[in-house]
């Protein structure tokens, strides 16, 4: 497998990508995307994440960089959420994830150049089952409106209990993109 670049871009300003990367120890630099999610569409929540991942990290306007691009999804009964638009929009998407098991995929792509990898992260959450007062409070004073489902697993307040990958359902699968960027010779495996 060719080697990609030690200099490496996210293609996001999502707070909690950097953290996480800066987390795993990886020197980067922040070119958010400016694609239109909406018009990205796929047959399964998995595949959207993974095309809207290839889009943001293409659309990223840097030769010769590693460039990680990452979308995340909730998902209930076969519904996609996404980030809410307003506040009366989280309420309603919390509303409906409340006391219920649902699904978290982030795809991810790692691109250098013409070289490319993507791959998808799945886990499973329980929020907690919160009632209408419970719900705006927690809209109010978390401001989910940057979250897919929002709601954010590391505010500990909405989440009973998840399996899987915890970086997963923050936004950026730790364990897999960290055993890639190794895999690829971006860090030296020690993320």
């Amino acid at each position: 497998m060719k080697k990609f670049s030690k200099r490496v871009v996210l293609a996001s300003a999502s707070p909690r990508r950097r953290e996480i990367l800066t987390d795993m120890g990886v020197e980067f630099e922040i070119q958010p995307s400016d694609i239109d999610e909406s018009r990205i569409k796929a047959a399964s929540p998995r595949l959207l994440t993974r095309k809207l991942a290839v889009a943001k990290a293409e659309a990223a306007d840097v030769s010769g960089a590693t460039v990680i691009g990452a979308d995340t999804v909730v998902v209930l009964g076969g519904k996609v959420y996404g980030k809410p638009h307003t506040k009366d929009n989280a309420v309603r998407m919390l509303g409906e994830l409340c006391g219920r098991w649902h699904t978290v995929y982030t795809g991810v792509c790692v691109i250098c150049d013409n070289e490319k990898i993507c791959f998808t992260v799945r886990s499973k959450v329980k929020l907690k089952a919160l009632g209408k007062e419970e719900i705006a409070r927690y809209v109010e004073d978390a401001n989910p409106l940057d979250k897919a489902g929002a709601y954010g697993i590391q505010d500990g307040r909405v989440v009973e209990k998840y399996r899987g990958s915890y970086t997963n359902i923050v936004g950026l699968p730790k364990e897999k993109l960290a055993s890639v960027l190794a895999r690829i010779g971006v860090t030296n495996g020690n993320c």
